[in-house]
């Protein structure tokens, strides 16, 4: 039972980095033009196009929040628990890290709802979605493995 939150925190991380870089969808629009872009290429492709709000947002909620989180259930899982002032970090923290922990997986699936309703594109899921997921739910395990309430 002790190798559970080292071993989660190990998938966690590699299923994020997988989350990055893998296509998350394919939008097949008519028969001949698709595209699977990546996390990672959706973001770029919006900093491109002069979306630099939305591309910041998308970043900071998808990429910047999930690695913090990462960051922070690791340094509860190795703060001694006699170290008060680290401990108090943590105990104002994870509150807010708990509070928005789902948020990146709904933006992700927002966009893929969006495709989809608007008629100008057929959105499929792809490897990068589930294991953007993935990670997101053993995130959450860690969480509440870690600080059971």
């Amino acid at each position: 039972m002790r190798l559970v939150t080292p071993i989660f925190l190990v998938l966690s991380t590699f299923f994020l980095a997988l989350g990055l870089v893998l296509p998350l969808v394919r939008f097949e629009k008519l028969i001949f033009f698709n595209e699977t872009p990546s996390l990672l290429g959706i973001v770029w492709a919006l900093w491109e196009k002069d979306n630099a709000l939305l591309a910041v947002i998308v970043a900071l909620f998808s990429i910047v929040f999930p690695f913090a989180k990462l960051i922070a259930i690791a340094f509860e899982a190795t703060v001694p628990t006699d170290d008060a002032w680290a401990n108090g970090i943590i105990a104002r923290l994870m509150p807010i890290l708990g509070k928005w922990s789902m948020m990146d997986v709904m933006l992700v699936a927002l966009v893929i709802f969006a495709a989809k309703t608007s008629g100008m594109a057929q959105a499929f899921t792809q490897p990068g979605l589930w294991f953007y997921a993935g990670s997101a739910i053993l995130t959450g395990l860690l969480q509440m493995r870690l600080r059971p309430h």
